[in-house]
């Protein structure tokens, strides 16, 4: 298809790094033979949001950014002001269902598709009133809301002999946010699970309206707390797309260094929490407190346990002294003795193996499906990350100087994601030596000053998988819309499917061994 070649002619560029194809279609049929393509080429679907465009004399835009082996590319199509609808995509990529429904609640454009019902909107208002709307954001203020009604939600039942439903949540006995989780079994082998997420609804998207590059930064970075480096890297990158800003070497090795070091201290804190969950409270105990140093050095270096608000568009605002390099760099060296002793642990004890090999697998076409990224991915086989190259792509600096191998597992089962993260640490405890021993010299910002009506995109590969940021900016060159996409949105549906054919006290250690983002994806 025409589009398609444009796209990968485009992310084929020399030096294009980390490339992104922005383009317009004048149809949905064209939309729809685009996805098509790009299903065919084994491409994906990477995230969809919509957007209000009447104040500029339009009606509604639709976007839709799709992932394939030389990069990504971002299509939008133009719908009218009077029923926007649009070609069900679902069909083509089963993750874009909830996508879709989601972006109905927040916008009010709409599919073809069949299932029409509710994501975000769990009754806190009226189902013709969508909080994205520019009407809508003048029509209701901060503080300012509708009576909050009860909403029913129409589950998928199964009947027959001896099957019955179990309702877990939204509210759980653990200190975690609400999902509710549907399971239909036949004494403890489970049939069916179906989720229904949304009900931690912050309205973050109406939040970015208005506000200037630096205060969606901040904003952005608390998205998902445990991808605050990755999110506000992808905004970064948007902004700086956007305003043709290029940041300092300095500034993107930096941003590398605090990228693998969030990267590592999730594998670590999984690891115990997996450990914990196969009633090995040794793992937890062990991890929990590698996790811990690791999380005190960040705050002794970096200013943060997290690293919040240190990646800004344009560069990063912290720096690193000879001095904290090789602490940096002996650090590493201590936990990785550590880790691989107690992976040795892992690996030879045979109550963890029994709860892990074979439990919840997914395999490489049901992760191709279900346009899976990151770990759940690479753990099926796949070699999808893009920090790394691969036939037709390259990876943006600083990565494309580093030589990231991939850490993948063709079981799909929670040993593998298991192994994955074990591999991972290796892998980022030798990047960030590198880093710290060939850090170059130079600024740590450029300024990035706004530029009206513009659009960018950002993606970064975070610990969990493709974080992807759109923006847009108003004629005043503040903020119009910030679309920010976790890869829980698709990684999500998978989980419905690695606890079939398994019982439901397995649910709770596969379910960690992927640890989605609620927040991410309740936005």
């Amino acid at each position: 298809m025409k589009l398609l070649d444009e796209a990968i002619e485009f992310t084929r560029q020399e030096g294009a790094g980390a490339p992104v194809w922005v383009g317009s279609t004048a149809s949905g049929d064209e939309l729809l033979r685009f996805a098509i393509a790009v299903h065919r080429a084994d491409g994906r679907i990477a995230a969809l949001w919509g957007s209000d465009e009447r104040h500029r004399g339009g009606g509604y835009r639709l976007h839709c950014v799709f992932g394939f082996n030389e990069g990504h590319a971002c299509v939008s199509l133009d719908l009218p002001a009077e029923d926007p609808l649009y070609p069900d995509l679902s069909g083509i990529f089963p993750t874009a269902n909830r996508m879709q429904r989601a972006t109905r609640d927040m916008v009010g454009i709409e599919t073809d598709g069949r299932d029409q019902r509710p994501w975000l909107r769990h009754g806190a208002w009226p189902s013709n009133w969508y909080p994205l709307r520019h009407d809508s954001v003048h029509e209701v203020g901060m503080g300012v809301g509708f009576p909050n009604l009860p909403s029913d939600y129409e589950f998928v039942q199964l009947g027959g002999e001896g099957a019955h439903e179990i309702p877990v949540g939204p509210i759980h006995a653990g200190i975690i946010e609400p999902g509710h989780f549907r399971f239909s079994v036949i004494g403890e082998k489970v049939l069916r699970l179906e989720q229904r997420l949304g009900y931690q609804h912050k309205g973050v998207e109406h939040r970015f309206i208005g506000m200037d590059l630096a205060a969606g930064s901040k904003l952005v970075g608390r998205i998902s707390g445990d991808s605050t480096c990755a999110y506000a890297w992808a905004y970064a990158v948007a902004a700086e797309a956007a305003c043709a800003v290029t940041p300092p070497p300095r500034a993107l090795m930096l941003r590398a260094l605090m990228l693998e070091r969030e990267r590592i201290a999730n594998h670590l804190g999984d690891l115990g929490a997996l450990g914990n969950d196969a009633a090995f409270a040794f793992g937890l105990t062990q991890f929990m407190r590698l996790k811990e140093d690791w999380l005190r050095l960040n705050a002794q270096l970096l200013g943060h346990r997290f690293m919040m608000d240190r990646i800004v568009p344009g560069g990063v605002v912290v720096d690193l002294e000879p001095s904290a390099l090789r602490r940096i760099v002996e650090q590493c060296d201590g936990v990785g003795r550590e880790v691989r002793a107690i992976r040795a642990i892992y690996d030879e004890h045979p109550g963890l193996q029994d709860r892990f090999l074979t439990t919840g697998i997914i395999n490489a076409d049901l992760a191709r499906e279900l346009s899976l990224t990151g770990m759940a991915a690479r753990a099926t086989g796949i070699i999808l990350d893009g920090r790394c190259y691969r036939q037709g792509y390259t990876p943006p600096a600083p990565y494309n100087m580093l030589g990231v191998r991939p850490a993948t597992d063709e079981r799909g089962d929670v040993a593998a994601r298991v192994a994955v993260r074990f591999n991972e640490i290796y892998e980022s405890l030798r990047l960030l030596r590198e880093m710290a021993v060939s850090l170059p010299a130079g600024e740590l910002r450029v300024e990035v000053a706004s530029v009206p009506n513009a659009t960018g995109l950002g993606v970064v590969e975070g610990w969990r998988g493709e974080v992807i940021v759109g923006l847009q900016l108003d004629n005043e060159g503040r903020i119009a819309r910030v679309h920010p996409h976790d890869p829980s949105w698709q990684i999500w549906p998978a989980l419905e499917h690695a606890v079939m054919a398994d019982i439901v006290p397995d649910f709770p250690l596969i379910n960690k061994s992927f640890n989605l983002s609620y927040s991410g994806v309740d936005l």
